[in-house]
């Protein structure tokens, strides 16, 4: 048989858990994410942007995150991070609130508006402690009253179970023990203590073996290995730190300048407006 493909890969990913044949695994593995915050099971779930053949790897307008709705309106957004992309916190927060604010039509009110949860699935490290699941919420310093229930962002650093055993009981650690890697040993204890386990085992293994599949995800690795690394040059080059002090300064034709130089070297306009903060229009006005 052939290496399984890694579960990690955001196309992967999306085919296991946010395809219409799969969804009752993205609903396991959803009352499995909110059992540990305290929340109720959901019963049923609604994909809105379902996996179609059209979901081409090298695609900027393929969506690769999950988008799902709950019966009672409340929005999900999944998103799987193979590399870091940097200043995650407030790209989640920035498309958080997008999510959020879309939802209200021309003349409806403000109380129309349903809860919006963001899931990171992040392959690397980010929040400074020792928990591979984290959950945040809007609340009083001092007294930890709730201001609002709408905003729910969770952060699971799969880097952070190295060390991490197999357990012997179910719960969302044996999901993330399975897309952390294509590790085949613990597959049995994974799918006994989850038993939904075995069909996402069961469509990565299909995944693997089939030759169209496995084309569209080397495209797709090889796509995000691209990205990474011009991501990481960028940083350590200090274009991006040298950006962020010249557009605080006002000094925005830094980070034109910048932009010209990252232009030269054949960098995705995508890449320099991430990491300059100009927008992509800006960027694109540039190579004229």
């Amino acid at each position: 048989m052939s290496d399984l493909l890694d579960p990690r890969n955001d196309f992967v990913f999306k085919r296991i858990f946010g395809s219409e044949e799969n969804k009752d695994v993205l609903l396991v593995f959803l009352n499995r994410t909110f059992a540990e915050s305290g929340e109720q099971p959901l019963t049923e779930i609604v994909l809105l942007n379902p996996y179609t053949d059209k979901d081409a790897p090298l695609d900027k307008q393929s969506i690769f995150d999950i988008w799902a709705k709950t019966v009672e309106g409340k929005l999900i957004n999944i998103e799987m991070q193979l590399f870091n992309k940097y200043d995650i916190e407030k790209r989640t927060l920035y498309y958080w609130s997008k999510r959020y604010s879309s939802q209200l039509q021309e003349g409806q009110t403000y109380k129309e508006l349903k809860k919006c949860v963001t899931i990171n699935i992040l392959n690397y490290s980010f929040i400074t402690n020792e928990r591979y699941h984290n959950v945040f919420h809007l609340r009083e310093d001092h007294t930890g009253l709730e201001l609002s229930d709408d905003l729910e962002v969770h952060f699971m650093e799969l880097s952070k179970l190295d060390d991490q055993s197999v357990p012997m009981e179910g719960g969302l650690i044996n999901w993330l023990l399975f897309l952390k890697g294509a590790d085949k040993s613990n597959w049995e204890v994974l799918q006994m203590n989850e038993p939904t386990l075995k069909k996402a085992m069961d469509t990565l293994e299909f995944l693997s073996q089939d030759r169209e599949a496995r084309r569209l995800y080397e495209e797709r690795q090889k796509y995000l290995h691209d990205e990474a690394s011009m991501i990481e040059w960028a940083t350590e080059k200090g274009i991006a730190k040298g950006i962020e002090k010249g557009l605080m300064e006002g000094e925005k034709r830094k980070a034109i300048e910048i932009a010209k130089n990252m232009l030269s070297f054949g960098i995705e306009v995508s890449i320099i407006a991430k990491t300059s903060g100009l927008t992509e229009s800006e960027v694109e006005a540039l190579k004229d």
